[in-house]
């Protein structure tokens, strides 16, 4: 019979055939004088046989010895298969809470889980849509540097100037931050500042002191990342910031 016949009973496709031959789970039949390969009904059952592995989990490259040689004691191999299928399990369970998780709290999947409804809420807060994205990227990128470990006090960070005595007096800083520009003057960055480190001043001061957001060499990542996307006024502004924080 020819591929498409044998393809046709074995319900698979001419593709997968091909596939067979070239990883060596079923061997290249003889061919006929037109050059045609020329399969017979070992060659079906054999295919039948792969199909049944599969359906089962087995990989193709675990697969000859099981084709080829007497049966043995297939139980380790099984064992293996439910051991791999249970990780799967739990990875697609793990999957399908983070996807309940972030369809609750209506945020995009690119966000980071535990900070997703903290950025959420600053959304609904209606900031300059720029101004979003800033955070949004500064978010994505902090969860990869502070790593698991110090997931939790960044977590901590984000729910404590989200909470609702807090959120206005955030939103209202950070959108007069987000108005600073080329016609903004020497006062209204200083007012800005002003602002700024007066509502934030007890948050910096409690987690500086604990040493709790500490990036290292990291941290000039998160500095590039700033000046690349803020504005000169707005850069000297955060300056002022730092130093006014760093200061004894």
């Amino acid at each position: 019979m020819r591929s498409g016949e044998l393809a046709r009973l074995a319900g698979v496709t001419v593709r997968a055939l091909r596939h067979y031959h070239e990883v060596g789970v079923l061997a290249e039949p003889r061919r006929d004088s037109n050059d045609y390969r020329d399969y017979d009904l070992h060659d079906l059952v054999r295919l039948l046989r792969i199909k049944r592995l599969a359906a089962v989990g087995i990989p193709l490259e675990r697969m000859p010895d099981l084709l080829d040689d007497a049966p043995g004691d297939t139980g380790a191999l099984l064992d293996e298969l439910d051991a791999e299928l249970a990780g799967q399990i739990d990875r697609l369970t793990s999957q399908r809470a983070l996807i309940a998780h972030l369809r609750e709290h209506r945020v995009a999947p690119d966000l980071p889980p535990e900070l997703a409804p903290f950025v959420a809420m600053f959304a609904a807060a209606d900031l300059p849509p720029e101004l979003m994205r800033f955070d949004r990227d500064q978010t994505v990128l902090l969860a990869h540097l502070v790593g698991e470990a110090a997931m939790p006090h960044l977590t901590r960070f984000y729910r404590r100037i989200s909470d609702p005595t807090m959120v206005p007096l955030v939103s209202a800083v950070v959108g007069r931050f987000s108005r600073l520009g080329a016609d903004s003057t020497d006062q209204e960055i200083s007012s800005v500042v002003d602002s700024f480190t007066t509502t934030f001043h007890g948050l910096v001061t409690e987690f500086a002191e604990q040493d709790l957001l500490d990036l290292g060499s990291s941290a000039d990542l998160v500095s590039e990342h700033t000046a690349d996307l803020l504005n000169e006024q707005q850069l000297q502004a955060l300056a002022q910031i730092e130093a006014r924080f760093a200061a004894p």
